[in-house]
């Protein structure tokens, strides 16, 4: 009896998946599918109808153009209340994937970002995750999609292999994307720093791998007022200007202001930096980590503390993988390809908002798997959430090794 009770508080008129795509508005799909021209080549299967797929793709995990379909189909009235959208064949599908420009779904995650924030701004904002840093912190990283058809000689990356590669700036304080681009695996991270710093601001701190280390591109970051803390490399050539104080307990091993000597990267980067050698747990060990940074004046242990936030970036990589569907593609083409990962981008910030709003407090693993089991039923959506789960406490919703849905390195 009282689990008779317990289900009929949460019903609803609206299935699950209902009311997750309810919240794309209604308008959006299709005027970017005018803008982008993909509208122009939709005739039976509509814009809505071709995301409406990928987005219960992602949702369930599915591993094949059959799989999306034949539940699609099978579930046809329901699927039909969600403003008419209508199963599509794996042909057509196929064929939507392969032929429509993936830009509209690029344009559809950004768009329903902006949306999702204005309607409830404490979302862009969040609980600040990093409260020892008041300002907001930036990730900028990359990370290797493995793609299984070898056929695929657009995205060739090594011997035997196919891969396209994704890079992302990460707001660390809300664990939202701010800016992401889709690119060949072969190119450099490089390639696109410029990009991925465009939207900083003065204030606020970007956390770099040593794959970004551009002295130019650092050097612009300081003249926009923008902190800055990376990795090193071992063939750094710097003079030593002047030696600070360390604890001698501390981890901290080494705190200098340098100036450049190569002939460049002097040119690049005229102005002082500050090099803190420290020791950092790094896979259960200590290990000596040198960084750098324009800030002189943040204790030494905030640089390396700050660094270490970085490695959340790597976290988040892996919580997309082994969480959305960016294992098995449904389609060997770039655009499919593209199609499926800002569609599994998209799908992620929706989960996020779902959970801002029910203020859910276990794993966003956790959160896609309940999701994932009711999409069908009728239950009304933020109660379900608000009532899962027996254990007391409050958990992260980060990603870990132990409750992946299945393997996949990062790169």
């Amino acid at each position: 009896m009282k689990t008779k009770k317990h289900s009929n508080q949460h019903r609803s008129k609206l299935e699950v998946l209902r009311q997750i795509c309810n919240l794309i508005p209604g308008h959006l799909v299709e005027r970017l599918g005018r803008q982008t021209g993909v509208a122009e080549r939709a005739r039976t299967f509509t814009c809505w109808s071709h995301v409406v797929s990928l987005v219960y793709a992602q949702l369930t995990h599915a591993i094949s153009l059959n799989d999306v379909c034949d539940s699609l189909r099978l579930h046809g009235h329901a699927l039909a209340t969600i403003r008419g959208a209508v199963a599509p064949s794996a042909n057509a599908l196929s064929h939507a994937n392969k032929v429509r420009d993936p830009q509209l779904a690029e344009q559809l995650l950004w768009a329903m970002l902006e949306h999702l924030q204005s309607i409830t701004p404490a979302f862009g904002t969040g609980k600040q995750r990093l409260t020892r840093f008041k300002r907001t912190v930036h990730a900028v990283d990359a990370t290797v999609i493995t793609l299984v058809a070898n056929c695929m000689d657009w995205a060739r990356h090594r011997r035997r292999k196919a891969a396209t590669k994704l890079h992302l700036r990460l707001d660390l304080q809300t664990f939202l994307p701010r800016l992401a681009v889709l690119d060949l695996a072969p190119h450099h991270e490089s390639s696109h720093a410029a990009a991925l710093c465009a939207g900083l601001k003065s204030g606020e701190i970007a956390l770099f791998d040593r794959a970004y280390m551009i002295f130019a591109q650092l050097y612009d970051l300081q003249q926009r007022g923008v902190f800055w803390v990376t990795r090193a490399k071992e063939n750094l050539d710097y003079r030593v200007q002047h030696r600070l104080p360390v604890p001698e307990d501390g981890p901290i091993q080494r705190d200098d202001l340098i100036s450049l000597q190569g002939v460049k990267s002097s040119q690049h980067y005229p102005e002082t930096l500050r090099r803190v050698v420290a020791e950092v747990e790094v896979d259960g060990q200590l290990t000596e980590l040198v960084f750098l940074t324009n800030n002189l004046e943040w204790r030494a242990t905030s640089i390396a503390e700050l660094y270490r936030c970085r490695w959340d970036i790597e976290k988040f990589f892996r919580q997309l993988k082994q969480t959305l569907q960016l294992a098995d593609f449904l389609g060997n083409s770039a655009h499919a390809v593209h199609w499926q990962v800002w569609t599994a981008l998209l799908v992620y910030v929706l989960l996020r908002y779902l959970a801002h709003l029910s203020s859910w407090e276990h794993s966003f693993t956790r959160l896609w798997a309940y999701l994932r089991s009711a999409l069908w039923c009728k239950l009304d959506l933020l109660k379900l959430l608000k009532s899962c789960g027996t254990a007391d406490g409050h958990f992260r919703l980060l990603g870990r090794p132990e409750q992946t849905y299945m393997p996949f390195a990062v790169g």
